[in-house]
């Protein structure tokens, strides 16, 4: 299964009031491993960005004066998101803007969240850790995730720390689906060594056979625990029907 963890970047809070989105960073999971193939991306985005959103990511629009605009990397945005479930916190914000540059781009465009599985690790985290603070920096902490480069917010640190945070917050079933996968491959290769050693003995396991003593204790034990029960046990009882039989 293919996922992307993504995350981006913007001039201001509202696509609604021309706010554009500046960087977008994306990190690959196929089958719940990183793959290394991720996208970042810078984009220029043609206004001011306001100073409040500055304070949050540090990107000026003096960085961005030789970036593309968004319609030069659209198509290979696109191409790289096709068919995989994206991975997003707070979802509805990062999709507004997407799907806002991309109808720019294309009037035609069908929502993203219409055409691929998204989940929100926001709304996952708020129903397991109801009442807790669930920002990323929080869920870093939760998982003891090292988040110390994040002086400031940015679109890869951001997917890279929060492809963590889903792998561990969605680990608990695969590693223990992992576990017994291990146990029972360990026991295979334990039972095939025990198989191999004694086909190469030339012989049967060696049956040790318990003492008059230990049977008498063990005839024992079954008496007390008869007694405190008020009826014969079931080993008795299969003792009696076997030699009854």
């Amino acid at each position: 299964m293919r996922q992307i963890v993504l995350d981006t970047e913007t001039t201001g809070l509202e696509p609604a009031q021309g706010h554009r989105i500046i960087e977008i960073g994306c990190v690959e999971l196929a089958d719940r491993r990183l793959t290394g193939n991720d996208l970042h991306l810078y984009i220029h985005p043609d206004r001011d960005i306001d100073q409040g959103a500055i304070d949050v990511h540090g990107i000026t629009l003096e960085f961005l004066d030789d970036k593309p605009r968004f319609h030069e990397i659209a198509e290979t945005l696109t191409d790289y998101l096709a068919g995989a479930e994206l991975i997003i916190h707070n979802a509805p914000f990062d999709l507004a803007f997407l799907n806002h540059e991309l109808r720019l781009v294309d009037a035609g465009h069908t929502a993203l969240e219409e055409r691929q599985s998204v989940i929100d690790t926001l709304v996952e985290a708020r129903q397991a850790y109801p009442g807790q603070r669930n920002s990323l920096d929080a869920l870093c902490k939760r998982f003891e995730i090292d988040n110390s480069n994040r002086e400031l917010h940015g679109a890869l640190l951001d997917a890279q720390l929060l492809a963590d945070v889903y792998l561990s917050m969605t680990g608990g079933q695969i590693d223990i689906a992992l576990a017994a996968e291990s146990e029972a491959g360990a026991a295979a290769v334990a039972t095939a060594g025990l198989a191999e050693h004694l086909a190469g003995a030339g012989r049967r396991p060696r049956v040790t056979r318990a003492s008059e003593v230990e049977q008498a204790a063990h005839r024992r034990y079954l008496e007390m625990l008869s007694e405190a029960s008020g009826q014969p046990c079931l080993w008795q009882a299969m003792e009696a029907a076997q030699t009854n039989g």
